[in-house]
């Protein structure tokens, strides 16, 4: 809850894949709120109130977790929201045509984008920007299990990094806008 508070505010796109592992893990857990406790809220060394509110924060993402159905796969409808924000802030981006770098970057990891969708047999329907996330949730995942990353795929995710990177600082500075 903590991190994710503070991800949350400052970078969308890490608060994201933050999540996604967070689904992981109550998944790991399989959603056993004493475990979870045991395991992972103590290891905050919060006092009993804050401690308390860590461990409702949980038992709440268990609850919408289990309400949606995502014991096995998927993620949070309201991740799935803000996935989508971050896209629709990249097509206008693209659209507005005065960025030039981020048209750049996003011309540098298009095709990437087509192969990485390709080869982990994406949904056609997955927008470019959830496909980038994904790509580096699963090398993210890749490295925690100290497995072996081609030079070929640490290439293309770079690209996706570089994009991903660009479009939540521009997205940022969009949303400070409007408060």
């Amino acid at each position: 809850m903590i991190i994710a508070q503070e991800k949350r505010k400052t970078n969308l796109a890490e608060y994201i894949l933050y999540m996604w592992q967070v689904e992981d893990i109550l998944r790991a857990y399989k959603f056993d709120i004493e475990a979870i406790d045991k395991n992972i809220i103590s290891q905050f060394k919060q006092d009993d109130e804050k401690h308390q509110e860590i461990r409702t924060w949980y038992e709440n993402l268990i609850e919408m977790m289990k309400i949606e159905k995502l014991e096995e796969r998927g993620h949070l409808q309201i991740l799935k929201n803000n996935v989508n924000e971050l896209f629709d802030y990249h097509l206008h981006l693209l659209n507005n045509k005065k960025d030039a770098a981020h048209i750049g970057l996003f011309e540098k990891a298009a095709g990437n984008i087509a192969e990485f969708r390709l080869k982990s047999q994406a949904k056609e329907d997955n927008n470019d920007i959830e496909v980038c996330l994904t790509a580096l949730y699963g090398t993210l995942m890749l490295k925690l299990q100290q497995k072996e990353i081609s030079k070929e795929t640490i290439a293309a995710v770079t690209t996706f990094s570089q994009l991903i990177s660009d479009l939540t600082a521009k997205y940022k500075a969009f949303e400070e806008e409007k408060e």
